[in-house]
């Protein structure tokens, strides 16, 4: 599994937090069967308004874009989120009686609030590569996620999140979100991109937006 260089040297930047986001304990939770049903329908609907400013994000991304590439795989993620990835949360939760109108008007925690408007303040206070760095974490620690579950995972009630986060479609996504990150960082700083001074702030992005991934899944845990 590889999304990409820039990924890479950002994960490996971001310590030992990234291992927090990627192994916590919800995570845990959702690979042996463990996790509490009404910790993950709390997470599940936050993470649906999280999507919603998500996509915003992913939105701006376009604007702040300068090929047409970057922008039709901007596009394309956005479209991606609201068709595609908000199912898994509508269906899941219809199925325990949450409407979708019910989701989008749901109260937002306080850790949800942080991640999103800090991905937003990226994008309209930085440039895409802000922007990327900050939405990175979300998009392909889930694929990352998803894929060691995918190998982990035996009998868990939790398996059609794991089989929307290691499918075919999203690992794709995950890939070219990986490509478009490093096509860009090329573009903007030259081959030896740890040689930029932009590069500390760029992976300061990364480690704080990876912060936030591990406060939004205790936030499912602290009902």
């Amino acid at each position: 599994m590889s999304y990409g260089n820039t990924f890479a040297l950002w994960r490996i930047a971001a310590g030992g937090i990234w291992r927090d986001y990627t192994h916590h304990a919800f995570v845990e939770g959702m690979r042996d069967g463990t996790l509490s049903r009404d910790a993950f329908l709390r997470y599940l609907v936050q993470d649906y308004l999280f999507l919603v400013h998500f996509s915003r994000a992913w939105a701006l991304a376009v604007t702040k874009a300068e090929t047409l590439e970057e922008m039709r795989v901007c596009a394309a993620t956005v479209h991606a989120l609201l068709n595609e990835e908000m199912r898994l949360h509508v269906g899941t939760c219809a199925a325990e009686g949450i409407s979708e109108a019910e989701l989008f008007a749901a109260c937002e925690a306080s850790q949800n609030l942080a991640y999103t408007r800090y991905v937003l303040d990226a994008g309209h206070s930085g440039d895409f590569l802000d922007l990327m760095a900050a939405l990175a974490p979300c998009v392909l620690g889930y694929g990352e996620i998803g894929a060691r579950l995918a190998s982990e995972a035996e009998q868990t009630p939790y398996a059609e999140w794991i089989a929307t986060y290691s499918g075919a479609d999203y690992q794709r996504s995950c890939r070219e979100v990986g490509a478009l990150i490093d096509a860009a960082v090329a573009r903007r700083l030259g081959a030896a991109p740890e040689d930029s001074p932009r590069w500390p702030g760029l992976c300061a992005r990364f480690q704080t937006a990876t912060r936030l991934e591990v406060d939004f899944w205790s936030m499912g845990l602290s009902g």
